[in-house]
């Protein structure tokens, strides 16, 4: 076979198919049908592009620890940069099909603005040729090219993504080329040349609460993801800790306090970690996190920031036993080369760390921007709980019409085996392994159908029914609507109605989401 068919299976359900051929990466492949899933280095070497296999084989290629651990690799884990498959796959994308469908390209822009906040800190906006056709996402980032060198650097937007500007906020270092360019020699009329966007950190649409971290110039997609917002008129609590290190880096509170006039349930706080400040605020943002902000966990996190600010929050998140809904970062630069303080998460100095997109020297510099979803356990079950839904809205569509009433009568009959195992009411789990078995059993039942083997493997390699054996007990709660959705899957499969499958699947997902991660938060707290 000269190719292999590739699944790409996106966090919204929407799974989209490519063809990849030999001795062709999957990152490539997907570039060649306009597929833009997350990149950054294409190098193996910063793990933006890290996903899930969840069937087939494939040669890992190259990659250093920092992108992708060894152990990263037999869970499964690969690099599409890197990743050449050697069978038909399924992956797990980190990402929307919305961001697979922006495109990265090159684009010319005008300096049309200049803004010297402070000797620390400088704000550019830009007139974008063909502004139509740069479609980004609040969050991500573009590689802007030092003019007069061949070097580039990467700056996430400041600006909304309807704006008719592209703003970005820059954290100036010294003998840093691009901020030696913009401290001394950049003026309103020059010419810029950049490419994107980029990266995997941007705005889901709110569902919950959300909790914004922002070290220094780490405020830049933060400011992009408010603008949203207040387009999309979000009325999901939103708080804001924005920390730095000296007095000079206090940068946009004229912009913060505009959003808390235009967003109801915005706020913030800022701090500055220097002693010598005269702000009222002093340490880190860990500190200022507080009970409120976080919901009993159902919150999103968005935290962009110093890889030590990073790792101190998803720190103090575990040591603190608290599991958010979601997680997601954008480190300004490789972990492992970044000083700081890694318990209290301070971002270094100017003098320390180039932030935000800086150089720091062709030896060390892995990747200037790292862009991802942090994994706690509850994220791991929701994300094969996804995997699974994606993979049962396309099975679904396959045999629709093509069930026998006996097929149907014995699918009718595996959703009451698995009443067996429940309360009368059908809220609390009686028996786990007996749920497991017969609740594996029916969701098998389509796969073991279907007349495809690669997604009757991509099933059986879900690692659903081990999550659920960790995290259910006896007597413990379920969603009381899981067990009639079983039996309403059977009967719109026996109508046809596609878009009753569809539907069912969906709030099938939800309700299985909400069972596990109120088991997993109980065996927390116990």
């Amino acid at each position: 076979m000269t190719s292999n068919e590739v699944a790409l299976a996106f966090e919204d359900g929407v799974t989209r198919m490519i063809r990849v051929g030999r001795f062709e990466t999957i990152m490539d492949a997907a570039y060649k049908a306009r597929i833009n899933i997350p990149s950054d280095c294409r190098d193996g070497a910063c793990g933006t592009c890290k996903s899930l296999c969840i069937s087939g084989e494939f040669d890992p290629g190259d990659f250093i620890d920092d992108a992708m651990t060894e152990d990263e690799l037999d869970r499964g884990y690969l690099l599409t940069c890197q990743a050449e498959p050697e069978t038909d796959m399924v992956i797990e994308v980190p990402g929307t099909s919305e961001m697979a469908k922006t495109s990265a390209a090159q684009f010319q822009a005008t300096i049309t603005e200049l803004i010297h906040h402070s000797d620390s800190t400088v704000s550019f906006s830009l007139d974008v040729q063909d502004r139509d056709d740069l479609a980004f996402l609040p969050g991500q980032y573009m590689n802007v090219q030092v003019p007069g060198t061949d070097q580039q650097r990467s700056y996430s937007f400041s600006s909304g993504t309807k704006d008719d500007h592209a703003s970005f906020m820059v954290r100036i270092t010294p003998e840093g080329a691009m901020s030696t360019y913009l401290a001394q020699r950049a003026k309103v009329g020059d010419e810029l040349t950049m490419t994107g966007p980029f990266g995997s950190f941007f705005l889901r649409a709110p569902q919950r609460r959300m909790l914004l971290l922002a070290g220094g110039t780490g405020l830049a997609p933060i400011l992009s993801m408010l603008e949203k917002m207040v387009t999309d008129n979000v009325t999901q609590p939103a708080h804001l800790i924005y920390g730095v290190t000296n007095d000079i880096d206090v940068v946009g509170r004229d912009l913060l306090d505009a959003y808390v006039e235009k967003l109801p349930n915005f706020s913030y706080t800022y701090c500055v970690s220097s002693p010598e400040t005269t702000h009222e605020n002093t340490g880190y943002v860990t500190a200022y996190i507080q009970n409120e902000h976080l919901d009993d966990g159902d919150v999103d996190v968005y935290l962009c920031g110093p890889p030590a600010m990073v790792n101190a929050v998803e720190g103090w998140f575990t040591d603190e036993r608290i599991t958010p809904a979601n997680f997601y970062f954008e480190r300004f630069a490789p972990k492992a080369t970044t000083d700081g303080d890694e318990e209290t998460g301070a971002p270094v100095s100017t003098q320390v760390l180039a932030e935000a997109g800086e150089q720091i020297s062709a030896a060390q510099a892995v990747s200037t921007i790292e862009t991802g979803r942090l994994s706690f356990r509850t994220e791991d079950s929701m994300a094969h709980l996804d995997a699974r839904m994606g993979l049962e809205l396309a099975v679904s569509e396959l045999m629709i019409g093509n069930l026998s009433a006996e097929q149907l009568k014995r699918f009718r009959r595996l959703a009451e085996q698995i009443q067996e195992h429940l309360s009368a009411a059908g809220d609390a789990v009686v028996d786990v392994d007996g749920f497991i078995r017969s609740n594996d059993a029916f969701h098998e039942y389509l796969f073991s159908l279907c007349d495809n083997p690669t997604f009757f493997d991509s099933y059986r390699r879900l690692d659903v029914s081990a999550q659920m054996g960790e995290a259910l007990a006896d007597s413990c709660w379920l969603a009381p609507e899981i067990t009639q959705e079983h039996f309403d899957l059977v009967d719109a499969l026996e109508r046809e109605d596609l878009a009753a499958v569809r539907q069912i699947i969906l709030s099938h997902n939800d309700f299985c989401r909400h069972t596990m991660r109120t088991a997993i938060e109980q065996e927390v707290a116990a």
